[in-house]
């Protein structure tokens, strides 16, 4: 099967940055915003009881708001991704983030109202049939409202917003679009590569000189643009901390924790298990040193592939990786095999590789027609197809919530990586477990063990960097040099010193310290991937009978807090250390596998 590089946006809005739809849709949501103001102005709960059927007509506008808003910004989102040159983004962008600072002003409105209804009143109102189904939103929307400033306040900050919080963002993704890594190919011509295309070859030539050549370029140019970065950095991370003294917060996890509905506890103990459990994942990295030659491993060695005896990393073809992870999930589950193959006949996945792109990848809803696209470089490696498939798990997530009252669809980012995880582990356990030869088992397991380096050991010192970093932050400005010294020793403790040289610059190349909506976008990752692992052995376990069992688990992220979610769904208690370090034990035994198999090449 012939399946499309390029994705389409324009059965979203026809006609790019120039859509005529696209106008009218901003139009149209300028004036809900209106009436979604005007009605929380206007509305008084106690002349409203006891049916309520003003606020219920007032949070369906206010669900048809915060989906249009989220439909325009996906669009606007993909059409710089794909081209980072499309000048015409940033006033669109620009319109959208307005127009969801109002949102976000109507909301604190009606959410202050919330705040004021009587204890005894509000139980009432939240078991009436309208409001039943999404009473767990409501409630924890009314308990953030404790928190809130006066009305004025609130729409004086969402409006600063936009220019500074997001305007700051926004600012990144400008600077992003201006770097080129030059790279010398073996006729002697000078490539120009973007930030996309340079991190994928930079990791995935199997080729050590290209690495290192690559890693040199990659950090001269990050670090030529490394005062515009800072500057970048302590802008955004300061309006948030600003943000958060307004409100008497002081804890900068606080909020990160809350949007993902997780305790302290909860965290605390996975890190500590994570902590007192690397030793095995030393041992692999120093192992895969071995094998290169090398007494330690280099930063941009950790996701090279390792080619033992005659064996060449194997290609995935964009169509034959397509297959391969259809194949694969069909294996698992009809429903999300059959919804992968829907996304790739209908063009929802953004994969050539050319320049001009942003990098990275990800996925994104499209509420209002119930939809998702995709974006990433694709490669033709093993591990492109399991970020295939990681991707096409997000997209079955929001799939099988699209039916749920839209305030329910709004689950947290921990949960929100569980069920891409679990589709890449899906894949990855796959292509182990095809391997022909012990040459491409080798090969294949050290490509799954990417996906727990990252999560243990990468995702780990952005955490700990990210910590450091908003503490010092909250003091004042912290330099470029300072920043860059941070994020060395965050990831000489989280790589226990196995690596040779560091990525200083890793601070201004990763897109994840510079998004607005949520600060630590980092720790969800490593909780999605342990948590997934736990469903993935149940699902081992249970067999094809899981399928149904997984969905109503994805249902329910919406609507539960994290801890009340596995205790439902798995009945373990994530504030003890026995799920996280059983998760943990799963991987170890692709450690103990890997070291095996490789350790005649390291006696000869």
């Amino acid at each position: 099967m012939k399946y499309s590089l390029t994705w389409d946006l324009e059965s979203i809005f026809p006609g790019g940055s120039d859509s005529a739809e696209l106008q009218e849709k901003l139009t149209l949501l300028d004036k809900q915003a209106d009436e979604f103001t005007q009605h929380a102005k206007e509305w008084d709960y106690d002349g409203d009881k006891p049916n309520y059927t003003a606020l219920a007509d007032m949070l369906t506008l206010h669900d048809a708001l915060m989906d249009g808003i989220s439909q325009t910004y996906t669009f606007v989102e993909a059409l710089q991704a794909e081209n980072v040159h499309d000048k015409k983004t940033g006033a669109l962008f620009g319109k959208v983030s307005a127009l969801s600072s109002r949102y976000k002003t109507a909301q604190t409105i009606l959410t202050k109202k919330f705040v004021s209804i009587p204890d005894e009143e509000w139980s009432q109102l939240i078991e009436l049939p309208e409001f039943s189904p999404i009473a767990f939103v409501l409630t924890e929307t009314r308990a953030e409202g404790k928190e809130l400033l006066s009305e004025q306040e609130e729409k004086l900050i969402n409006d600063l917003a936009v220019d500074g919080f997001e305007g700051w963002s926004n600012h990144y993704d400008s600077l992003v679009a201006k770097i080129s890594i030059p790279f010398e190919e073996e006729d002697g011509t000078i490539t120009h590569l973007s930030a996309g295309q340079a991190q994928n070859k930079m990791y995935g030539d199997p080729d050590p000189a290209v690495r290192e050549k690559l890693f040199v370029e990659w950090e001269k140019a990050w670090q030529e643009n490394a005062s515009l970065f800072a500057d970048t950095l302590n802008h955004l991370s300061g309006f948030r901390l600003a943000n958060y003294k307004a409100h008497g917060i002081s804890d900068y996890l606080k909020k990160p924790l809350a949007y993902n509905r997780m305790k302290k506890e909860t965290l605390d103990t996975m890190w500590k298990a994570i902590s007192d459990n690397k030793q095995p994942f030393v041992d692999y990295l120093n192992r895969k040193a071995q094998l290169f030659g090398k007494e330690q491993l280099a930063w941009q060695d950790i996701e090279a592939p390792v080619i033992v005896g005659n064996a060449r990393p194997k290609k995935y073809p964009y169509d034959e990786g397509a297959e391969f992870v259809l194949g694969n999930f069909r294996k698992f589950s009809n429903k999300m095999a059959d919804f992968a193959q829907y996304a790739f006949d209908n063009k929802w996945i953004e994969v050539e590789d050319r320049p001009g792109k942003a990098p990275g990848g990800y996925c994104a809803g499209l509420p209002e027609t119930k939809e998702s696209r995709i974006f990433m470089t694709y490669s033709q490696s093993a591990n492109e197809v399991a970020t295939l498939a990681h991707e096409l798990g997000h997209a079955f997530h929001s799939d099988v919530m699209k039916d749920l009252p839209p305030m329910n669809q709004q689950y947290a980012m921990n949960v929100a990586e569980t069920a891409s995880t679990f589709a890449e582990m899906i894949v990855s356990d796959a292509t182990v477990k095809e391997a022909t030869s012990k040459e491409e088992k080798i090969t294949l397991l050290d490509n799954k063990m990417q996906n727990a380096l990252a999560m243990f050991m990468n995702i780990h010192a952005r955490f700990l960097f990210e910590t450091r970093f908003y503490a010092e932050r909250q003091k004042g400005i912290v330099t470029e040099e300072r920043i860059s010294e941070l994020m060395i020793e965050a990831q000489n403790e989280a790589f226990q010193g196995t690596l040779s040289n560091n990525h200083p610059t890793f601070w201004a190349s990763k897109l994840h310290f510079y998004i607005s909506d949520v600060s630590f976008y980092n720790f969800p990752y490593t909780f999605g991937y342990l948590f997934s692992l736990g469903i993935y052995n149940r699902s081992l376990e249970e067999g094809a009978g899981f399928e149904d069992k997984y969905i109503e688990l994805l249902q329910d992220t919406g609507r539960m807090t994290t801890e009340d979610l596995a205790q439902k769904h798995l009945n373990v208690d994530l504030t003890q250390p026995d799920f996280w370090e059983a998760g943990i034990s799963l991987v170890r035994k692709d450690v103990e596998a890997f070291l095996k198999l490789t350790e005649e090449y390291i006696t000869k």
